[in-house]
């Protein structure tokens, strides 16, 4: 079975701006054209536009330190102190292994920030969990008298905040648009 395609629509492109497109706009503005949902306060709404789409699918975004390799230079520093973590033993050993999990972790996160907020791939889901976790961890930390549910149901709640900001930035950033089902 074939696909069939769809027509784009077109928008009409904004007036340029000038003494004769304010002048229009205040027109309609007046005819009730520009207002917005509720109709009654007479503003009319202007919408950004929209950034294309990250440019080169094969190529990830370059960090503002772009030709020094810190992130993988801090990977190879979490993989090292995770190996000398398992080769020595007792406390240090245990000190070794959570620094190298914590810089593993942090090195993780900064790539999928940069590639998110430059619209190249969402990581909704790590960035929302990764909040998620901060927020179970102080209240763990700051208030340990809070019962642990109540800190369970805080933190989904603090991650579904940040999913749907986090989803919000990654559709201005890219261009696309999607819904869930």
């Amino acid at each position: 079975m074939a696909r069939r395609s769809r027509k784009r629509r077109r928008r009409p492109r904004p007036p340029a701006s000038g003494p004769e497109s304010q002048s229009g706009s205040q027109t309609a503005v007046a005819e009730g054209r520009g207002r917005g949902d509720d109709g009654d306060r007479g503003v009319e709404r202007r919408r950004r536009p929209r950034r294309p789409r990250y440019r080169d699918p094969d190529e990830r975004p370059k960090a503002p330190w772009a030709p020094f390799p810190l992130v993988e230079l801090v990977v190879l520093v979490a993989l090292v102190l995770l190996i000398g973590g398992f080769a020595v033993r007792g406390h240090r050993g245990t000190l070794m292994i959570g620094a190298g999990l914590v810089l593993g972790t942090l090195a993780g996160l900064e790539l999928s920030i940069r590639e998110h907020l430059a619209g190249y791939r969402s990581h909704t889901a790590l960035l929302a969990g990764a909040i998620a976790l901060a927020v179970l961890v102080a209240l763990t930390l700051l208030a340990p008298s809070i019962p642990a549910i109540l800190r369970l149901v805080i933190a989904a709640a603090a991650f579904a905040a940040a999913a749907r900001l986090l989803v919000r930035t990654f559709q201005r950033r890219s261009g696309l648009s999607f819904r869930f089902r």
